[in-house]
């Protein structure tokens, strides 16, 4: 392996950046965040390690890489509601695309040519009911979300053939769960995920939201894969050694392989609790896909990754400690 530089860490301040950086202090390893906390959290990263600022400061980044002696960017950086994509599309193509191009001009200049991308299971949108998706799946997505996903991947194709780029695209499914050996937690404003939606509804006086229960899956709702976020830092730390063991360029699903419907979810948070979630079923919403489950066999061949959270349960289990400590936090 080739000696080491600094990881830039864009949108580090954010949940799964976050939990990458954590990995980073465990590891000692020298890194700089880059965050305009407009949706990340300064509490969640060493203020001697934070630069505040945005990722389409092109002067900001480059200063950063050369006095930082960056090496590899890890690229979290986006705006992730789907909702909201749909809603307002030119937010989206401005921050999660034209920005990235803003951010690979800038580090391009400062000499850096390895880049792990923070991609979604958003690029590839439906499948037949069933079937994992594995990296040949085609990726047509649902949603502006998931395009801009899958814009940035196909960017970084071609910076690799025109400008020897070499990068590694993660496509995650959903993200869910805390640290049990930090003191992090799942907070985004709005909260749109699942599992802290339906702790709310169980502990506190809220009701969640179940969208479509006429879903071709076995109990009417949605269906996903949920990668705990600890394991999706492990696969991005693996990513970064392998673009400096001179590794090639690499696109690979992040999952456990198995799905949970939004009912199988509801049921693990009231087992977590020993509360029942009050729910209340409305309409679909545009752009949600009835069922994403992971098929991470390259992960598992290329990076040696392998999920150590393997039940949704589990997965609960750790998101409820975080809950209880964002709730200590922000009473």
């Amino acid at each position: 392996m080739t000696s080491e530089g600094s990881v830039l860490v864009t949108g580090g301040a954010g949940y799964v950046g976050s939990h990458f950086v954590a990995r980073l202090e465990d590891e000692q390893r020298s890194y700089v965040v880059l965050d305009d906390l407009s949706r990340g959290r300064a509490e969640f990263v060493p203020a001697s390690r934070l630069v505040r600022g945005d990722i389409a400061d092109e002067a900001v980044v480059e200063r950063v890489c050369r006095e930082c002696g960056v090496d590899v960017v890890v690229h979290f950086a986006a705006f992730a509601y789907v909702a909201e994509s749909v809603a307002n599309p030119s937010l989206y193509y401005e921050n999660n695309v034209a920005k990235t191009i803003a951010l690979l001009r800038a580090v391009s200049r400062a000499g850096v040519r390895r880049f792990v991308f923070s991609s979604s299971c958003a690029t590839y949108g439906d499948t037949p009911s069933g079937l994992s998706i594995s990296e040949n799946t085609p990726q047509v997505p649902l949603n502006p979300y998931g395009r801009t996903k899958l814009i940035v991947e196909q960017i970084l194709n071609d910076y690799g053939s025109a400008y020897g780029f070499r990068s590694v695209a993660l496509r995650y499914f959903n993200a869910a769960g805390a640290s049990e050996k930090h003191a992090l937690y799942e907070q985004h404003d709005p909260e749109t995920h699942l599992i802290p939606l339906a702790i709310a509804a169980a502990v506190g006086s809220e009701t969640l939201d179940v969208f479509g229960r006429d879903y071709p899956t076995p109990d009417g709702t949605c269906i996903r894969d949920y990668v705990h976020v600890d394991d999706l830092a492990d696969a991005h730390v693996r990513a970064v050694d392998r673009l400096r063991a001179g590794g090639a360029s690499l696109r690979a699903n992040l999952g456990i392989g198995h799905g949970a419907s939004v009912l199988d979810v509801v049921a693990a948070v009231g087992s977590a609790t020993g509360r029942d979630v009050r729910l209340r079923f409305v309409r679909r919403r545009h752009g949600d896909a009835a069922i994403l489950v992971a098929n991470a066999d390259l992960a598992r061949h290329e990076l040696g990754w392998e999920a150590r959270y393997r039940t949704i349960s589990d997965i609960v289990r750790t998101a409820l400690e975080g809950y209880r400590r964002a709730r200590a936090a922000f009473p």
